[in-house]
């Protein structure tokens, strides 16, 4: 299953966590609340008025630079931001996930029509004493190749996503703009890009996939992931190879979104981002952590690659020992 949709900035609004937002500008986190104050003089004071003498500079310096992302979030509130999303039957061996390509998908390998994504496995066991990969939270057993994803188990389906904020219809942002306009567009256009696919994620679980279509939660709850599954982006810590994109972008074409991949594997417009969706209950987040040259050998013959071609594309994960 390979689909492509659309959403309007206006209704990504809700889905930007603020959080992040803030930290790019260097601002501390606990001046991120100003992101749900109330836009009323009392309520702006009142927030203002919570903050030490000392720290009143910097909190109005946070309500001043929020007020300049909703201007601009209000001037694009009909764009789009683009999302794709494939749902492809699974299973893995080892520390490899297999998967079946879906029609549309631009190339599979010699090996019976699968594709396969090597990972990497934690080095330091994580607080339940286990030392995880991304596979562990796949199914071992093969579906047949016939298999479709609406009947198989969730464990036996890899979702892959792509998101971008759009730039077709915005490709002249005043390039002579001043440098902090320019900042406050990219930053906004990062937090947009990562908006989309959290809700993406949501519709997913809920519709598409349908593997949690009960699920109610608020936003706080979801930029907390307390959904079920995860949605580790290409460069997490439990996915730090940068070049596991250009296999991901061979089963999920980005062109369909207006997205292409440098030659280093960078996602061009910068404002997006690409990863695995995984359905698996007990699936968490981790870090792989530093791997030593035994294990990159591994991974090297596994992922088809030089070792020295690999180093670039995750070297602070790679042991000079």
């Amino acid at each position: 299953m390979l689909e492509a949709l659309g959403y309007k900035v206006e209704d990504l609004v809700p889905y930007i966590d603020w959080n992040y937002f803030f930290f790019a500008w260097g601002i501390p986190a606990r001046f991120a609340s100003a992101a749900g104050v109330h836009d009323c003089p009392a309520c702006r004071a009142a927030w203002l008025g919570g903050f030490s003498p000392e720290e009143r500079g910097r909190a109005a310096e946070a309500q001043r630079l929020m007020d300049e992302a909703r201007c601009l979030l209000g001037a694009w509130r009909d764009r789009q931001c683009a999302a794709a999303f494939a749902l492809l039957p699974a299973w893995s061996e080892g520390n490899d996930i297999c998967v079946l390509p879906a029609e549309g998908s631009r190339g599979v390998s010699h090996n019976a029509g699968q594709m396969r994504l090597p990972m990497l496995r934690q080095q330091v066991p994580g607080a339940n004493g286990c030392c995880l990969s991304l596979a562990d939270y796949i199914s071992p057993v093969q579906p047949a190749a016939s298999s479709d994803v609406r009947n198989l188990p969730p464990e036996n389906v890899l979702g892959l996503f792509a998101a971008s904020f759009c730039e077709a219809d915005a490709a002249a942002e005043a390039e002579d703009e001043e440098k902090y306009g320019q900042m406050l567009c990219q930053t906004l256009k990062d937090r947009l890009a990562e908006a989309t696919a959290e809700k993406l994620h949501e519709d997913v679980r809920r519709i598409y996939w349908a593997y949690a279509p009960e699920e109610r939660l608020v936003m706080p709850e979801l930029f907390a992931a307390k959904y079920r599954g995860i949605r580790p982006a290409v460069g997490y810590p439990s996915l730090p190879d940068q070049s596991i994109i250009f296999l991901i972008d061979r089963l999920l074409p980005f062109s369909q979104i207006g997205v292409r991949l440098t030659e280093n594997g960078m996602m061009q417009p910068h404002a997006s981002v690409a990863g695995l969706m995984l359905s698996h209950p007990a699936a968490e987040y981790f870090s792989v952590g530093q791997i030593d040259g035994s294990q990159l050998a591994d991974y090297a013959a596994r992922r088809g690659m030089a070792q020295e071609q690999l180093r670039k594309y995750f070297f602070r994960n790679i042991s000079s020992l």
